[in-house]
């Protein structure tokens, strides 16, 4: 089962990371889902370093001290049932490799359409996002990211609310904007754009009401250019239902609390230099750490 070496990446592939973990599992299943919706093929990629399994749940008279390559090769099995499960049609690759997390699913994810993995697990972390595989992720993939929160779909509500929801800063945000009316299109969903925009503030000094002028002027720009952005989405995607809002305070709160009745949130991720790859700013930590819904981060250059 594991990747042959030189292999060709495929077109229209979802890759999910799998270690066993429940929030994997939960991983696996909207990878599922996600690649069903693409008529894609989904690749379960699986290692044993990253096993966090204990092997006597999968087979009662299993010996504890079963080697790693076993187990994973055993959870590899059960993931591909599990999915096979949910849909008999959906064409599977698993790959096994003995290579660390983050390298390996930027490698196979490097021309994937999205790159799925659970927030705990991976490596052993067993915290929120932070700190852990999927941070390091979203510091380096140049592929849209799904970050499934909680350790089961009911951690975050079955997907039935048929509404995708998509935070938008600026015109710099076209990529996310986009992936968002395509999510839309692909779910028959509705689609909330939600501006995020805090209120300018400036510090006091000789030249205050300048510089405020200046950066209320600079906000006022930005604002016209994601709205014109949007607008060329919305004729774009015509069948897509959008509403529009805009907030200028708690941006985060705002599409937290928002995300109760959202299937997905979409949000930028802003690569500032080449050497600190994406910088990911309070927004896009607290959505990470609280949303209730799964988050796709896109990269944008």
């Amino acid at each position: 089962m594991t990747r042959p070496a030189g292999k060709p990446m495929r077109d229209g592939r979802v890759v999910v990371g799998l270690d066993g973990s429940d929030s994997a599992w939960a991983a696996l299943d909207r990878a599922v889902a996600e690649a069903r919706r693409r008529d894609a093929t989904l690749e379960i990629v699986h290692a044993w370093p990253w096993a966090r399994t204990d092997p006597l749940a999968f087979d009662p008279d299993s010996e504890p001290r079963r080697p790693a390559v076993e187990i994973a090769r055993t959870v590899l099995r059960l993931a591909m049932s599990r999915a096979q499960e949910q849909d008999p049609q959906l064409r599977i690759v698993p790959t096994l490799t003995a290579q660390d997390a983050v390298p390996e699913l930027l490698r196979i994810g490097e021309d994937a359409s999205l790159i799925v993995i659970g927030t705990r697990g991976l490596g052993g972390f067993t915290g929120l996002l932070l700190g852990s595989v999927g941070l390091r992720l979203a510091a380096h993939t140049r592929r849209p990211l799904l970050v499934v929160r909680g350790g089961s779909t009911r951690a975050y509500g079955s997907e039935g609310h048929g509404k995708v929801l998509v935070g938008v800063e600026s015109g710099a945000d076209a990529a996310a904007a986009r992936f968002a009316f395509e999510e839309a299109a692909r779910r028959r969903a509705r689609l909330r754009v939600l501006y995020a925009w805090p209120k300018p503030r400036v510090f006091a000094g000789d030249h205050a009401l300048p510089a405020r002028e200046v950066v209320a002027l600079r906000a006022e720009r930005e604002q016209t250019v994601a709205h014109g952005m949007v607008a060329g989405l919305r004729e774009e995607f015509g069948h897509v239902r959008v509403r529009e809002h805009t907030t200028h305070s708690a941006p985060a709160q705002a599409l937290v609390e928002a995300s109760r009745a959202a299937d997905v949130l979409v949000l930028a991720v802003h690569r500032r230099t080449p050497r600190l790859g994406m910088q990911l700013g309070p927004v896009t930590h607290a959505a990470l750490h609280h949303a209730h819904c799964p988050v796709a981060l896109v990269p944008v250059e």
